[in-house]
């Protein structure tokens, strides 16, 4: 309602209306009021997305990769105990965001000023991300899983700088007939010391430089991994080093290059045979590394496995993993599930066995297939 003052000097033909002082300003503050709170919310909206990439990347990048390490983890716990393990990936991670902003104005007659205006706000903020689940099965799963790791992958590792003594033990069964630990299961044994020294030896020449590969296409097409080693200009302890390492594997003192292949024994002294291990093999022969409580072992739920060999002669044929078990939930934990009301974990501070399950992790990626056509898909929305 607005207010007017009527003033006439004496013969004057229509009345001439005066603002009361003050009206104006009020009024155009309050326009002024609403149009910046407008602005905002406004504002709020189009800029609601640049502000969480950096939350919802790190968020989602530390929840996806925890969550691989204990699936891993728990896999390899299950299988200790005979059980059926399951991989389920997380396929895609689609986050929604929405901001609603709604603003409204009235106006009243009567009263004063003050009373003129009335001003409401409302805002609605949702997040609903949708997080796609795809189980590893089928194809995917037997080529995945259960197909041998190619041995130029292996030689590949190597030349790329990982250690002979990290991958080794963990990726191949034998060289050239040498046969390594195995815990537990059908297939226990102490393991060939002489694959352990063929370990030793090839690790030092690593550090040398004097060994390399490279990889050799025949007339008809096939591909073949050649590991060739520097005989030449080399200290005396790495030409010795060489010579037991010939003696060993049985090849030819006077050849550089040597032809890796996949199998058992090799076909003749220019050969290094290597029996690969699938990721799942991998896994078994973690399982077998898996303290569990005594009691399981005497009521059958699991079976007993080698113990610990002595690190003082032979620190490759050392134990693999550590992994422990305890009642409650450990404190000190790289990754921890739990599972037949036990907490199984790796201790954060066992580096070396974080180094052999951070390399299991990276195998995955060797043995990736990619598709993921005709598999079924669980599309949870997680709002």
């Amino acid at each position: 309602m607005n207010h007017w003052k009527t003033k006439c000097d004496g013969g004057c033909a229509a009345p001439r209306r005066e603002r009361r002082p003050g009206q104006g300003g009020m009024r155009m503050g309050t326009k002024l009021t609403i149009a910046a709170f407008a602005s905002l919310v406004i504002g709020g909206c189009t800029n609601i997305g640049p502000h969480t990439i950096p939350r919802d990347r790190f968020d989602y990048n530390a929840a996806i990769s925890d969550s691989w390490k204990e699936q891993t983890l728990l896999n390899v716990v299950k299988l200790r105990y005979a059980d059926m393990l399951l991989f389920v990936e997380v396929a895609s991670v689609v986050s929604g965001y929405t901001l609603e902003g709604a603003v409204s104005l009235g106006a009243e007659t009567g009263g004063s000023v003050s009373d003129l205006f009335s001003l409401g706000t409302a805002a609605k903020y949702t997040d609903r991300p949708t997080i796609t689940y795809v189980p590893i099965t089928g194809k995917r799963f037997n080529v995945s899983f259960m197909t041998p790791i190619p041995p130029d992958a292996i030689i590949f590792l190597m030349q790329s700088g990982w250690a002979v003594d990290l991958i080794l033990p963990l990726t191949v069964d034998s060289i050239s007939g040498l046969r390594a630990r195995v815990a537990a299961g059908a297939g226990k044994r102490a393991g060939d010391p002489k694959f352990y020294r063929v370990i030793a030896l090839l690790r030092a020449i690593q550090q040398s430089g004097a060994v390399g590969m490279r990889v050799v296409a025949s007339k008809e097409n096939e591909r073949s991994t050649v590991l060739f080693f520097y005989r030449d200009q080399l200290t005396p302890e790495l030409k010795a080093a060489l010579q037991e390492l010939d003696t060993l594997l049985g090849l030819d003192p006077t050849k550089n290059e040597f032809t890796v292949t996949y199998g058992l024994l090799p076909g003749s002294k220019t050969e290094i045979a290597m029996l690969t291990r699938s990721i799942l093999q991998i896994m078994i022969v973690l399982a077998a590394e898996v303290d569990v409580p005594i009691e399981h072992v005497k009521e059958g739920r699991t079976v007993a496995s080698l113990s610990q060999p002595g690190s003082a002669s032979t620190p490759v044929q050392a134990r693999l993993i550590n992994i422990k078990y305890k009642v409650e939930r450990p404190k000190e934990a790289f990754a921890a599930v739990r599972y037949r009301d036990h907490w199984f974990y790796i201790d954060d501070r066992d580096f070396l066995s974080k180094r052999i399950f951070a390399f299991l992790m990276v195998l995955f990626s060797l043995t990736e297939t990619g598709g993921r056509e005709g598999l079924p898909l669980v599309t949870i929305p997680a709002g």
